[in-house]
């Protein structure tokens, strides 16, 4: 880059000209200041993760906090919904790539989350062009040009965009700020807010964010606190920025109604987001012998534990005046297979009519073939209205316990499920490391969320022997048996980036400590 660099700050990634266009000087010196503002407790934060992590692999269940019960007794209320973000009945995601963008905000959806973190491969070239691609789309420049000459551009109505940068665990290590990685959180708000703020304002809408994988109220607060320096550095009013928060850890589920007192300026809402819910079920109790989960297609909504987290969240957002947001329907209508593309519609409306039944306000679809199923049943709820927060839930009462009692009432370990965690795992992980972070695998739209909990099952059913359905205990040899097994079916390991991923799952499977994040271990692998 021609213009000089902002004292301490090192881009170590690949030079280009996108890169040169989104890592001003101007940019670069916003986001520094950022992490050397909150870096500190940010990796404070962490550590406190861990401290807790190691009472619960000591047998410790966690449970609603007794230090805040005044905030969960209180009356008060989140700021009210921006215009463009009152009727949420449909929200769709993706990834920050250019054409999967376009069809998702021509969707029909009211909401398009653009997704940099779990749906993103977060290769340099992936979070520059990401970048890029909002600015584009936020402007209505944005159009892509397949090589048979079909082009792609917007519909004069679009849905709302919401942005999710990736969480407070991940680092950038393409950009050092004081000869250290710069936080991913603040590296892709930071860059977002300050390329487009005014830009968003000026068109009548504003800077929205999804906040993923909180695990407390003290991370929540630190979230508002980077939005008020940041609105205050670039001058515009405190509340602008809104965030919904996904309820996707079961720590934020037991201080989820904290984290939207400690957000409630800039408060959007409250998300289920249910697979990387069940993975986090699954690590915080992988220690634990008696908390074992069964197949992962078992642990559905309607399992004791994930109905009571659910609905307490309708309840406590609906009691403050928070929008509820139902969680995903990954699956993915075949168009060449009418079979498939039936089942997927069938599940998908049981899944949205009980959401809505249950009060949520809008729900997430993954592709762009949902949108009128969902739109449907959402109409038959909410017909006219925006949302349906006037219903408070009063019934709901759910205890601590009845969110970490985590059992599967007749759930059970087979071969065919420890199958299947193993071959969405090496599918997953090659897609990723060759670039693509929302891989269509077995008719589901799987993300890393989702190989989360392939991988995670894998290694706590090992550690702890678990018995088969047959009776045979799950055990290293039987896993490398099947990895094998199912890897030949893939084409091996000369195929692709094979090689890699098994690499990467034996790392994540055999290991002897639960690793906390695959993201954390397979990012060296990226360039």
């Amino acid at each position: 880059m021609s213009d000089p660099m902002p004292a301490g700050v090192q881009v170590t990634g690949a030079s280009s000209p996108a890169v040169t266009a989104v890592l001003t000087p101007e940019t670069l010196a916003f986001v520094a200041d950022l992490h050397r503002r909150f870096n500190a407790r940010r990796i404070e934060l962490l550590a406190a993760r861990r401290l807790r992590q190691q009472r619960f692999d000591a047998g410790e269940l966690p449970g609603f906090l007794p230090e805040t019960a005044a905030i969960r007794n209180a009356d008060w209320q989140v700021a009210p919904a921006p215009a463009d973000l009152n009727d949420r009945r449909v929200e769709i995601t993706g990834p920050v790539e250019r054409k999967m963008m376009i069809n998702a905000l021509n969707s029909g959806a009211k909401v398009f989350m653009a997704d940099f973190e779990d749906a993103l491969s977060p290769t340099w070239a992936n979070v520059i062009d990401g970048q890029i691609n909002c600015s584009d789309a936020i402007r209505r420049t944005i159009s892509f040009e397949t090589p048979d000459g079909r082009r792609y551009t917007l519909n004069e109505t679009v849905a709302t965009l919401v942005v999710r940068p990736r969480g407070w665990h991940l680092v950038e290590k393409h950009l050092l700020v004081d000869d250290e990685p710069i936080s991913a959180s603040l590296f892709d708000f930071g860059l977002y807010l300050f390329r487009n703020a005014a830009e968003l304002l000026a068109r009548g809408s504003g800077p929205y964010f999804y906040l993923p994988k909180l695990e407390s109220h003290l991370e929540a607060r630190l979230w508002n606190d980077v939005f008020v320096a940041a609105q205050d550095a670039l001058g515009i009013a405190r509340g602008t920025v809104r965030a919904t928060v996904l309820i996707e850890t079961l720590l934020g589920a037991l201080e989820m109604e904290e984290i939207l007192y400690e957000l409630r300026q800039h408060a959007a809402g409250l998300n289920a987001g249910r697979w990387d819910y069940i993975f986090s079920v699954i690590k915080k109790f992988a220690a634990n012998p008696r908390q074992i989960l069964p197949d992962r297609a078992q642990v559905t909504m309607t399992v004791p534990f994930m109905r009571a987290y659910t609905e307490r969240m309708v309840h406590v957002c609906h009691r403050h005046g928070a929008h509820a947001i139902g969680g995903m329907a990954a699956f993915i209508p075949n168009r060449r297979d009418p079979e498939v593309t039936q089942n997927a519609l069938r599940k998908v409306r049981e899944d949205k009519l009980r959401e809505f039944n249950d009060g949520c306000d809008g729900t997430w679809v993954a592709h762009p073939d949902l949108v009128p199923v969902v739109l449907e049943i959402a109409g038959d709820y909410l017909g006219d209205r925006p949302n349906q927060k006037e219903r408070l839930r009063g019934d709901v009462q759910v205890v601590d316990s009845q969110i970490t009692a985590i059992a599967v009432p007749g759930g059970a370990i087979t071969e065919a499920g420890l199958r299947l965690n193993i071959s969405v795992a090496l599918q997953y992980l090659n897609a990723w490391l060759l670039g693509n972070g929302a891989a269509a695998i077995q008719n589901l739209m799987e993300d890393a969320a989702t190989a989360e909990i392939s991988r995670s099952q894998i290694w706590q059913w090992i550690r702890h022997a678990a018995a088969l359905d047959d009776g045979r205990a799950v055990t290293r040899e039987l896993y490398a048996r099947l990895r094998d097994e199912e890897l030949a079916k893939l084409g091996g390991r000369s195929a692709g980036r094979y090689e890699e991923a098994v690499a990467l799952l034996d790392q994540l499977c055999l290991s002897d400590t639960f690793v906390e994040f695959l993201t954390l271990i397979a990012y060296d692998a990226l360039e």
